[in-house]
């Protein structure tokens, strides 16, 4: 509200307190809007990853876009707190101004498997209030504070005691404890660090080694790689456990995916291949496992490699290097190809995706903006159809799951494939639409092998 100049008070703490409700009143709006920034953001990051899971965590929606709103949310969330203590500090200069309160959710308890530690404030000894001493106990409050201890580095002597025998001079001494390193001075909760930390949180070696110093602990570069060299002999039999228990399923889903490498002078670009077993959607009573290869670069021979000795139904994408692992010569069994849907969908997806082509148009600034395929949006539909199928029936024995099928997604899948043949008639070479549904027709008996 604004005030005329002959509103003004003439008298100076007047005009004093004038000023300071105003600058309350300011930075009380000030908070508002930040919350409302902050909470926008908020909402907006939930829906993203609702969207996510919803569609696929790499199909329609990349992690980069997930990762940058949750550090705008995070820098808008520190804003909105700032501007709320100044808000409560100009309140506090002012008595006709109410201080902002942001709304937070409400506080979870603190696990209760968190060790507690109670720190007793012991009660008056006489009344406040008539100085008696004759007070009776109540009850108590509890106020429960999250602390962290922070890293204590210590060194574990064990003591072997030596002893000799009186009659024949042996000496007797109990074994030397042991160390996952031979001849190592390090237990293992440090070497479970190290290597948590690098693999776990792509920590590389010499940054860790720099943190310990300023912490008063001498582990060098050297001295760190020799531990991560040990330690991956050490485990390499719990990974082979591993291994052959991945490969001993009749069904796997494998996959691949590039991985930043450093390299002399320049990052460059290597791969992780993936393979899994997972029996539960169909009442498997093994427990799910994966297994991770790295390789330099996408040649057909890792993939050859990997599944040199196994035989079963293999579900990835439509990578040329898997084309190998299906050819009848290779041996007497050839490895089955389950066609991925997922991977089918995705280009469906992207042209069909009804907010994308609204933001694209937006920004093309009068340029002519590429719009929803209604072919790709049909086509998106069926395969949704398809997937909800899947979900009813998780979880249930192979036999039941392919009774169902049989009765309620074979005829969805054929009349997905009559509309497919039927769009491709009418669409060029170029057509994007035309090469997802090329995808999909080429391997037609990799995508329906689950109805067989």
């Amino acid at each position: 509200m604004e005030t005329t100049r002959e509103a003004l008070p003439d008298d100076v703490e007047a005009l004093k307190a004038l000023v300071l409700a105003a600058q309350a009143e300011a930075a009380a709006e000030r908070a508002a809007r930040s919350d409302d920034r902050a909470l926008i953001a908020a909402l907006k990051l939930t829906i993203e990853k609702l969207k996510r899971e919803r569609f696929g965590a790499k199909a329609e929606r990349t992690s980069q876009l997930i990762d940058q709103m949750e550090l705008q949310l995070e820098e808008l969330e520190a804003t909105a707190t700032e501007d709320e203590l100044a808000a409560e500090a100009a309140a506090a200069r002012t008595t006709t101004v109410t201080s902002f309160q942001r709304k937070r959710p409400a506080r979870q308890p603190f696990p209760e498997n968190l060790p507690r530690e109670r720190v007793v404030v012991p009660g008056p000894t006489s009344c406040s209030c008539c100085g008696s001493s004759r007070l009776r106990k109540l009850g108590e409050d509890i106020t429960e504070t999250l602390e962290v201890v922070p890293r204590q580095w210590k060194v574990i002597q064990t003591v072997r005691e030596k002893f000799s025998c009186r009659e024949c001079e042996a000496i007797d001494q109990a074994p030397a404890p042991f160390h996952v390193i031979p001849r190592g001075h390090v237990g293992p909760n440090l070497l479970a660090m190290v290597l948590f930390e690098k693999y776990g949180q792509h920590q590389p070696l010499n940054r860790q080694s720099e943190r310990y110093a300023r912490e008063g602990i001498d582990l060098g570069l050297s001295t760190l790689a020799d531990h991560v060299g040990t330690v991956t002999h050490v485990l390499m039999p719990l990974f082979q456990r591993l291994e052959a228990h991945v490969f001993a399923a009749e069904r796997l889903h494998g996959d691949d995916t590039t991985v930043p490498v450093l390299a002399k002078g320049k990052t460059s670009t290597g791969r992780i291949w993936t393979y899994v077993r997972d029996d539960r959607p169909f009442a498997g009573q093994a427990s799910p496992a994966a297994v991770f290869y790295y390789s330099p670069d996408r040649a057909g021979t890792h993939p050859a490699s990997h599944l040199a000795g196994w035989q079963g139904l293999f579900q990835a994408d439509a990578y040329s290097g898997y084309g190998a692992l299906y050819d009848p010569a290779r041996r007497t069994e050839a490895i089955l190809e389950a066609g991925c849907w997922s991977h089918a969908r995705r280009p469906f997806f992207v042209m069909a995706d009804v907010e994308a082509a609204a933001r694209r148009r937006a920004q093309s600034k009068g340029k002519v903006a590429p719009v929803v395929s209604p072919i790709a949006l049909d086509i998106v539909r069926r395969i949704d159809a398809l997937f909800e199928i899947e979900r009813e029936i998780n979880g249930l024995a192979a036999d039941q799951r392919l009774e169902v099928r049989r009765a309620r997604s074979r005829p969805l899948v054929d009349a997905l494939h009559a509309v497919m043949v039927e769009h491709r008639a009418t669409l060029s070479r170029s057509s994007d639409a035309a090469k997802a549904i090329d995808y999909m027709l080429k391997r037609w008996d990799a995508f329906t092998v689950s109805l067989r």
